[in-house]
């Protein structure tokens, strides 16, 4: 087994996004932990965030040039979230797809016998095909959303409710769960490229020998196995990787790009520090969520009324609202004075605040990353989906594991503008479910710590996903030998 194993050499090659490429990372770790040759692939541009996360690790880093010029986009733009405007996202989905050449040219020069893709990369599967090269798919969602997502494209029971049926419940899976007809992407409205997309994502996949999953069994049990039975694709669960070692957590604090932001993020910290346990909530919308300006400021101002602590990481505001300040007239003031609020603008150490002893709630956007973070830190959550995945992450949060209060959000929507506004008075009522007092928010809280101890518990040695991970390193070595 050893021997084996020393004779793998895994090539990783994360989509360019933070979401994509933090649990990638943390997956390399893994397998390097266990002995295995494994390399990062990944842009020039996109080496700020690889490298302080791989510098005390064996994990090797590769470089693929990333076309921006080429492709139409400004100088740099190497990552989805530095993409100034959502009209340029078809022109990023240009450059990824003229990696193709340079990628047959790497992976000729390094000899992987193993590769591990991001899913949004599915002209990879022609490449390492003919190279005779084992490729796996990572998604970066879990067994629930995959399950839903795959019931609802083969039945399309949205598709065929009589117009004044707003509801449907998803056929064939384990639990009851219904959706909002408008809660679920529109596939009559995706333009043919994009469809022409999601058709090669499918076909790579089943064409690939299986995919792994950053997820635990305990979490979505009834999920894994009916992915496996179900649908029939062969899959290994080995999460949640952002518990993959002890110096992973200090490693964030290293990709912060200004002294300023470092300072500002210590004195979160410090002021977490003087909070009671589990008073404080924290809120945090991921790195490409964006919201208009009014919403921005309905968020301040509901936080504000629930009269509970919390942090507060202000959401990017889309373009046209970008130079103004759209906090409550005073608010900053206020919240200082009181010592209940505090504010970040731009990044902040969401792992190290999801466990600090003071923070006893999570308002989230339901992406599977920060959705694992908040379970794995045993917090409470308030959801507050937004597109992709996120609103089968709610139902998961919600109605499965029952440890979360969604805030509302009836609309699947990328852009802003296209979403309906939350008021301030529903994200207090919120905010009271979850961090207030009763039966039910405290049986929610139970729950939630449960779950932070079965993810932790998974990745231990003889654990759920410790065990996947040494059958899977087992089944790869079984295959080269």
């Amino acid at each position: 087994m050893a021997t084996n194993t020393q004779d793998l050499h895994i090539l990783f090659f994360p989509y360019m996004a933070p979401g994509h490429i933090l649990p990638m990372i943390n997956m390399a770790k893994l397998f390097a932990n266990r002995g295995v040759r494994t390399t990062i692939l990944t842009t020039p541009g996109n080496t700020s965030i690889v490298k302080p996360i791989i510098s005390n690790s064996p994990v090797e880093l590769a470089l693929i040039p990333f076309p921006s010029a080429a492709a139409g986009l400004p100088e740099g733009c190497e990552n989805l979230s530095s993409i100034p405007s959502t009209d340029l996202i078809p022109y990023f989905l240009r450059a990824v797809f003229m990696l193709s050449e340079p990628f047959d040219q790497i992976l000729k020069e390094l000899h992987p016998n193993v590769t591990i893709i991001d899913g949004f990369f599915p002209w990879t599967i022609e490449i390492t095909s003919k190279l005779g090269i084992t490729q796996l798919v990572f998604y970066g969602i879990g067994f629930f959303p995959f399950c839903l997502i795959d019931s609802i494209q083969n039945y399309k029971p949205h598709e065929t409710l009589p117009a004044e049926t707003k509801s449907f419940l998803v056929p064939g899976i384990p639990h009851r769960i219904e959706f909002l007809k408008t809660q679920v992407l529109d596939t009559s409205k995706i333009n043919k490229e994009r469809q022409e997309f999601f058709n090669k994502v499918m076909d790579a996949d089943k064409r690939s020998c299986g995919v792994v999953m950053n997820t635990f069994y305990e979490l979505e049990p009834d999920y894994v196995e009916h992915y496996r039975t179900v649908i029939g694709r062969r899959a290994w669960h080995i999460g949640p990787v952002s518990l993959c070692s002890e110096d992973m957590i200090k490693s964030t604090t290293t990709t912060t790009t200004t002294t300023t932001a470092a300072d500002r993020n210590h004195e979160c910290l410090s002021w977490l520090d003087g909070k009671e346990p589990g008073s404080v909530l924290y809120v945090c919308f991921g790195s490409l969520s964006t919201f208009l300006g009014e919403q921005i400021l309905e968020i301040a101002l509901g936080l504000e009324a629930s009269n509970h602590a919390f942090i507060l990481v202000v959401p990017k505001p889309v373009e046209r609202d970008e130079n103004m300040d759209w906090m409550p007239e005073g608010f900053e003031g206020r919240i200082n004075e009181a010592k209940k609020g505090f504010v970040i603008r731009g990044w902040a150490p969401q792992l190290l605040i999801l466990n600090h002893e003071a923070v006893g709630g999570f308002m989230t956007h339901c992406g599977w990353n920060s959705t694992l973070e908040g379970v794995c830190a045993g917090l409470p959550m308030i959801t507050w989906p937004l597109f992709a995945d996120q609103f089968y992450n709610e139902k998961l949060v919600v109605d499965v594991l029952k440890i979360g209060v969604a805030v509302g959000m009836k609309e699947h929507a990328l852009k802003p503008e296209d979403r309906p506004l939350i008021h301030g008075m529903e994200i207090e009522r919120a905010v009271n479910c979850v961090m207030g007092g009763g039966e039910e928010a405290e049986a929610m809280r139970k729950r939630a710590r449960e779950l932070g101890e079965m993810a932790k518990s998974a990745v231990m040695e003889d654990g759920s996903s410790y065990t996947e991970l040494t059958r899977l390193i087992s089944e790869l070595s079984a295959l080269h030998p």
